[in-house]
């Protein structure tokens, strides 16, 4: 059955697409917030015995998430047959395992939280590092949209003669991914961080490369940190101005105008965060996604 899309406020143009892509309708709805903080939600479009969609990226992730799980609980107090859970950005994953004695696994509080009040759960390339499958914490049907064959088009028709650039070690499999895509050379940067925002890379020989625009390619820039050390090293051994090239554009405080600052010859990414820098459009594969559950074809 085909589900009816909701927007939580700030995924209009996501949504839109998203219907769009699929013909599906755009539910209608008030979702706001109280004086005092607390998040309201109404439906206008009748859900009973239907399946719902609800689009919520979760950058800034705290106060958005208690909205999309009263949204949800709504929802199903309201007789939704299925609902469906369409997140772009997926918070909470970095926080994977218990680095210092106190701290817990939150992803897996996180992943229960939601799990409690939805059917199925779609979101584009979440950080997996030691989770290593969605399904390993969250208890429902999940998808994960790729972003590399977007990202591979888009560097294809815009870039001449690319080398893709991955920003440390664990970026080696997914970067190779867009660089056999793109057919494109690749190579992978040695990344220290010594803190949130204190980073250093080392760049390989690139010698035979100088004739290449590098490409830099990351899923999160969150304080774009990494990609402004590695636009200094790659200028410093004698590379053009490079591409930055992200899935999910968080880019906290200053860190986009930092980025631009360093020298690039420009910043894109896909349009899982709105931001400017959006020249990317995912909606369409998130649709097919979203697709095969409504269809029943993902258990």
């Amino acid at each position: 059955m085909e589900p009816i899309v909701f927007a939580m406020p700030g995924n209009e143009a996501m949504a839109d697409g998203i219907c769009r892509a699929r013909g599906w309708e755009r539910g209608a709805w008030e979702s706001r917030r109280f004086p005092d903080g607390e998040s309201y939600v109404r439906y206008d479009t009748t859900i009973a015995q239907r399946d719902i969609a609800i689009v919520c990226t979760l950058s800034d992730p705290d106060p958005k998430a208690i909205a999309l799980y009263l949204a949800a609980c709504v929802a199903r107090e309201l007789g939704a047959r299925r609902i469906g859970l369409v997140i772009p950005y997926l918070a909470y994953m970095r926080q994977d395992a218990s680095f210092q004695a106190g701290e817990g696994v939150t992803c897996r509080h996180f992943a229960r939280l939601l799990s409690g009040v939805c059917d199925w759960l779609v979101t584009v390339d979440p950080h997996l590092h030691r989770v290593h499958r969605l399904g390993d914490v969250y208890h429902i049907a999940t998808t994960v949209v790729a972003a590399a064959p977007d990202l591979a088009h888009w560097i294809a028709a815009r870039v001449a003669r690319p080398l893709l650039v991955g920003p440390d070690e664990e970026s080696e499999q997914w970067v190779a991914q867009v660089a056999a895509t793109v057919g494109c050379p690749h190579i992978v940067l040695q990344k220290i961080r010594s803190g949130d925002r204190e980073v250093s890379v080392s760049v390989p020989g690139v010698d035979g490369w100088l004739d290449h625009t590098p490409v830099l390619v990351d899923d999160i820039a969150s304080t774009a940190r990494t990609m402004i050390a590695a636009v200094g090293r790659l200028r410093e051994a004698g590379m053009r101005a490079p591409w930055c090239v992200a899935v999910h554009p968080i880019f906290a405080a200053q860190a986009y105008e930092d980025l631009i600052a360093a020298g690039v010859a420009g910043v894109a990414s896909t349009n899982t965060v709105l931001h400017p820098s959006n020249s990317i459009d995912i909606a369409a594969a998130i649709g097919s996604a979203m697709a095969a559950h409504c269809m029943g074809s993902v258990a």
